[in-house]
């Protein structure tokens, strides 16, 4: 049991305002001379100064302490001394301390400061907290006693939780002294994040030549927001600015923004290959906090640039998925509801880049009012069952949106009258639904649709059949542009119940259900081509043998919310669904009996007959099936067929007519298109056989597998060989398992639908395209991982790209290097360097530019 004694001395020269509290769990010998000796897990405590030890030596009188550790009979130190003041610990081999002064004598200590481990043979402690090293060594492994690297410093001044000033410091590799040489160093170790230098990388390119890269400032403004500025600047010309921000307000919102400007010059000046760009490219993106308002809300997600940004960013290296994204968008959003309201207003601004040819289609301000669905009739204060008419509901949505779509160049001398689209679009959905006959749902529907524009073309031909031309006028006004439809559809459930034959499908499968879901529905729309609506017009177009052909053309084609349909329409729609399950006896849950397994998730067949056009009565019939093949797996794939023939028109382009397939081929249709993609990621679990239970009476409950008293001894005894066996997996037998965790997921797309016209056969050729994507990667060791990914392209037979990397965790710092094999972008890169972002400038890094390949002389 351990003795605790408790001495105070106080004299006219002692600074000692507290008890001092010492405690020992072997032997406390107390001389007459007041010096206590101290054997066995000592320890003396005074106000917020700790220290533990294996032995240590207290003079009262002069209130000194020494402290060490023990040196046991295999010649293992134990015991060492952990000196705590307030929140900062240091531990060192022995110390001698004065309680006070405050000032004291540390050999071979070892402190953490930052990210990084003080370490010192002789260290000199002064009362302001500040210590002065000789002999020290600086890194931020955290192997104390023989780290991987340190920085040697021959002499060194610390202050906790505040800096660390070097004087000749040079580095040290697994013992190696490298020359590595720095006259001083600073290095900052603030407990709270503080502004600072953020100092370049250096490097060269064979087009733009030598650089210094992501050089700036950090300011931490508060601790709600912050800001990086930083710069590029290549000795051929190019250079960048970036500015980055950070900001967040707890329970309210959260965010970050980034703006580049970047001039891009490219190859000497006056030779083939020199070029000069300027870039610019605006990230932002904003989310508020679920609790800060229910009712409105702002969220944004831009990411808006020039469209020739990516191949020109200075900081990226051939990636290839971000040079074959062909559209970018951006989206700032704010939503407000009303309480106790059904109604909601919203207003945002859309963003959609194509990189490919730089199209830009901007849409600001975009408005919405909606209306959620209402039961105008419904009485307040419901008795008995819903009468019919209080099932009849309704919806609102009112839009404006003001768009333009053009070169990104073009954008700024836009004309808003000429080249902005902008209109005003109300809908308004009546619907209701019924049950008759107890089996059938009937939903009566009608649609109303009015548009506002405020400019309306008008076409007429100029010149004759050969050398004319369409000529277009615009006139501007206040336009409405009325349509509605109306539809009543009915559909039912068909239930069918099959128990197959025991002696020819086993006992296990129970019952086989299927489900049809039949449904047919009548709808009509006016002629909106007629001239009494006033929404298309016509014109008299000549042709070569000297008569005319009546054109019918849209009056509001460029309008953003479309103009209604010409001819009348009575049409016919029906559908047939079916749904194929079975029921199975379950081997593997006792507590359940039966599993449903799903044979056809849906297979549906669905078109329809219009009864009033005189032509192409037929619409395209349309099959959906849906397979569930695993778990995390479904096929999904559709077919759409043509029911009707081609002929050429005046103009010699195809043109559908009025004689079906069944008329001519003898079928009721033909493939015009279909397709389907999946996927699936294989990985260890995928083969891995589920494990027998490793306890099946073997161990009573008092009793510890071999491992875990393995794990114990190696704990106890060496604390490094610990961390290795937590992350290590072992047998019942007290062996490491083998493991290389690994990964591979194949995507496939394919397609095959009609493409060029076939003026023989008087039908559409159909192609097939499909491709296949491929990533995976491996972990060789727990230090060793493997990535790559591929696109393969089935039609042309080649690699459009391979991307592979290799990285190696090397405790306290990494390796890894990439390269892209084949292509127009061939590069590499490959760095060695520190982990902690404190010493990230002491690495090796070689890459080359995909730009580095195209040599013009």
């Amino acid at each position: 049991m351990p003795t605790e004694r408790t001495s105070t001395r106080i004299s006219s020269k002692s600074v000692i305002e507290d008890n001092i509290v010492y405690n020992a769990t072997d032997s406390i010998i107390i001389l007459k001379n007041g010096i206590i000796h101290l054997h066995g897990n000592a320890s003396v405590t005074y106000q917020d100064i700790e220290l533990k030890a294996a032995y240590i030596r207290l003079n009262i009188d002069s209130s000194l302490v020494f402290a060490s550790g023990i040196t046991d009979t295999v010649g293992t130190y134990l015991g060492a001394p952990i000196f705590k003041e307030g929140s900062e610990t240091y531990e060192s081999k022995s110390l001698l301390y004065n309680f006070n002064t405050k000032k004291g004598l540390i050999f071979n200590t070892v402190t953490q400061q930052g990210e990084g481990y003080v370490s010192s043979g002789v260290t000199k402690k002064s009362t302001e907290n500040v210590f002065c090293l000789q002999h020290g060594k600086y890194t931020t492994c955290d192997h104390h006693d023989h780290p991987h690297f340190y920085l040697s410093l021959t002499k060194a001044k610390m202050k906790q939780g505040e800096y660390i000033v070097t004087g000749p410091a040079y580095l040290v590799i697994e013992d190696l002294p490298l020359p590595l040489f720095v006259p001083f160093g600073y290095f900052p170790v603030p407990k709270t994040y503080s502004s600072g230098v953020l100092f370049p990388t250096f490097g060269d390119e064979l087009q733009r030549g030598f650089y210094a890269r992501n050089g700036g400032y950090y300011f931490a403004i508060n601790d709600y927001v912050d800001l990086a500025l930083t710069g590029d600047v290549y000795t051929k010309g190019t250079w960048s600015l970036n500015a980055a921000s950070s900001y967040v307000l707890r329970y309210k919102f959260r965010g970050n923004a980034n703006v580049s400007l970047m001039e891009n010059i490219v190859g000497e000046r006056d030779m083939p290959d020199y070029a000069k760009s300027n870039d610019f490219r605006i990230m932002w993106s904003h989310a508020q906090d679920a609790k800060a308002n229910p009712f409105s809300t702002l969220s944004a997600s831009v990411n808006f640039s020039t469209s020739s940004y990516e191949r020109n960013n200075l900081n990226s290296y051939y990636n290839p998925n971000l040079l074959s994204q062909n559209t970018r968008s951006s989206t700032i959003t704010y939503t407000q509801r009303f309480p106790e309201s059904p109604f909601s207003l919203s207003a945002s601004v859309y963003a959609n880049q194509r990189t490919r040819d730089s199209i830009i289609s901007l849409s600001l301000p975009n408005l919405n009012v909606s209306m959620s669905r209402i039961y105008p009739l419904k009485r307040k204060q419901v008795v008995g069952t819903d009468r019919w008419y209080e099932k009849i509901s309704m919806t609102y949505t009112g839009r404006f949106s003001n768009s333009i779509t053009t070169k990104e160049d073009k954008l700024l001398t836009s004309s808003f009258t000429k080249d902005w689209k902008n209109g005003v679009e109300h809908t308004l959905p009546i619907s209701a639904s019924f049950t008759v006959l107890n089996y059938f749902t009937v939903t009566p529907s009608f649609s109303s649709k009015l548009r506002w524009y405020f400019s309306q073309v008008n076409q007429t031909w100029q010149g004759d059949a050969l050398t004319g031309s369409i000529v277009t006028d615009t006139l501007n006004g206040f336009y409405n542009v009325f349509d509605y439809s109306a539809s009543v559809s009915m559909q039912t459930k068909l239930y069918g119940f099959y128990k197959p034959m025991e002696r020819i499908f086993g006992s296990r499968i129970n019952m086989i259900r299927h489900v049809i879901t039949p449904s047919i529905s009548v709808s009509y729309k006016p002629d909106y081509g007629l001239p009494a609506w006033g929404y298309w017009g016509t014109y008299q177009r000549p042709l070569t043998d000297g008569t005319f052909s009546q054109v019918f053309y849209d009056k509001y084609q460029s309008q953003l919310f479309g103009t209604p349909s010409r001819g009348e329409a009575g049409t016919v729609g029906f559908s047939i669904a079916n749904n194929l399950e079975m029921k199975v006896k379950n081997k593997q849950d006792s507590q359940k009996e039966f599993t449903k397994i799903s044979i056809i998730d849906n297979l549906s067949v669905s078109s329809s007959y219009n009864l009033i056009a005189d032509s192409l009565n037929w619409s395209n019939p349309n099959v959906s099936l849906r397979l569930k093949l695993h778990k995390q797996y479904t096929l999904n794939l559709s077919l759409l067929f043509d029911p009707y023939t081609y002929q050429l028109n005046e103009y010699g382009n195809p043109k559908k007519v009025n004689i079906t397939q069944l008329e001519k081929n003898g079928v009721l249709g033909r493939l015009m298109s279909t397709g389907t993609s999946f996927g699936y990621t294989f990985s260890n679990a995928t083969f891995k056989k589920k494990e027998p239970s490793t306890n099946k009476g073997g161990l009573t409950p008092n009793e510890e597998p071999v491992v875990s008293v393995l794990e114990k001894e190696i704990n106890e005894l060496n604390p490094i060989e610990s961390k290795k066996l937590s992350k290590s997996t072992m047998d019942a037998e007290g062996y490491q398992k083998f493991s290389m965790p690994w990964s591979l997921n194949v995507n496939y797309s394919m397609r095959y639908a009609y493409a060029s016209f076939n003026t023989a056969s008087m039908e559409y050729n159909r192609a097939l395209s499909h491709d296949i994507n491929v990533s995976g990667n491996i972990q060789f060791t727990e230090n060793w991982r493997f990535t790559a990914s591929s696109y393969y392209n089935v039609n042309t037979n080649q690699w459009s790209y391979v991307n592979c990397s290799i990285s190696r965790d090397l405790h306290c710092w990494s390796m890894s290097a990439s390269f892209v094999p084949i292509g127009l972008y061939k590069s590499y890169n490959f760095m060695i360097g520190i982990k902690s972002t404190l010493l990230r400038d002491i690495k090796y890094e070689k890459q080359s530019n995909p730009y580095d390949n195209q040599v013009w002389y």
